[in-house]
């Protein structure tokens, strides 16, 4: 246990040097114009952003709260604990797969692997969010850069949305849907004890789950056009909600194989949406690799912390 919290903590820190000193010049470049923005009379946004971090992590520690309760009941703090660890664990593995086992191994329950399904639920209703007020942000594209050119076009992504959206509420209010579309695929039968949690939540339960979502996904949009604004991306309101929220469905919709976390999806679309905006590539890129450095990589290494006590004081060991 020790060698493999020592294997996490080495790789973590190695993987935060490359991606933040060793990395191509993109990064060298955030660097320089961060220093700037550091000194700008705006420098006061960087802190205010920061601020913000542990309001977007206690949304994710209420949804898993409430996610864990079919299994055991933790409090607040206990669930603060697991989306840290899980946090740590998922920065270093491809699409965040290590948050499972993070959170799994911070249960006390004997079901532990249950746990799995109330992960997905939780993964799948902030994806829902993100794809709810995404589509918004992504129809002020089609509208404005597609309507009057390619107004079939326009219209049937317009449809495609809504489908989406639509699909994907009936599915997050009918989790057994989704529990019976696993169990008819022969191979993925033997995972179907570990889903069998996510159609005993209630339509109430999905409800507050979705609010407590879009209350993290707010925080994410306020922390990104803050950031926007202290390295002089200007924008009006209306562009600066759009470009975000397409920004952040783009990449939740985008698979991701990187080993830190979701880096670099989220900058290409956001340079990509931008771009159309007439804002200059590297002042977004700054922009959103800083919210990624506040975001991800500043609680992955909080995060160590709680990975170096875990269950160390269930053996009786002091932590």
């Amino acid at each position: 246990m020790l060698l493999a919290k020592s294997l996490v903590v080495g790789l973590t820190l190695c993987l935060l040097y490359q991606a933040i000193f060793t990395a191509p010049d993109t990064f060298l470049n955030w660097g320089d114009i961060l220093r700037q923005a550091l000194h700008s009379p705006l420098s006061f946004l960087f802190i205010v952003t920061a601020l913000f971090i542990p309001v977007n992590w206690g949304f994710e520690a209420l949804k898993w709260q409430l996610l864990g309760q079919k299994l055991e009941l933790m409090s607040i703090g206990q669930a603060y604990r697991a989306v840290m660890v899980g946090l740590t664990l998922g920065f270093i593995t491809p699409n965040r797969l290590g948050d499972y086992a993070g959170r799994v191994l911070e249960l006390r329950s004997r079901q532990r692997l249950e746990a799995i399904g109330a992960i997905f639920i939780g993964r799948f209703c902030q994806l829902v969010a993100t794809v709810l007020a995404g589509s918004g942000g992504l129809l002020y594209f089609i509208l404005v850069f597609g309507w009057q050119e390619y107004p079939a076009v326009a219209l049937s992504l317009f449809i495609l949305l809504v489908a989406v959206c639509v699909a994907m509420l009936l599915l997050l209010y009918n989790a057994n849907a989704m529990v019976a579309v696993v169990a008819a695929i022969k191979p993925l039968r033997p995972f179907v004890p570990y889903l069998s949690i996510m159609g005993t939540y209630t339509s109430a339960e999905m409800t507050r789950l979705l609010w407590l979502s879009l209350g993290r996904y707010a925080v994410f949009l306020v922390q990104f056009i803050l950031l926007l604004i202290l390295f002089e991306v200007r924008l009006s309101p209306l562009q600066y909600l759009s470009g975000v929220s397409g920004t952040f469905f783009l990449k939740s919709v985008v698979p991701s194989v990187s080993l830190i976390s979701d880096l670099g999806v989220r900058e290409l679309s956001a340079m990509y949406l931008f771009g159309l905006l007439g804002q200059e590539r590297l002042q977004v890129l700054s922009a959103s690799l800083s919210l990624w450095l506040l975001n991800i990589a500043v609680p992955s290494v909080v995060g160590l912390y709680f990975v170096l006590r875990m269950r160390l004081a269930r053996k009786g060991v002091p932590a």
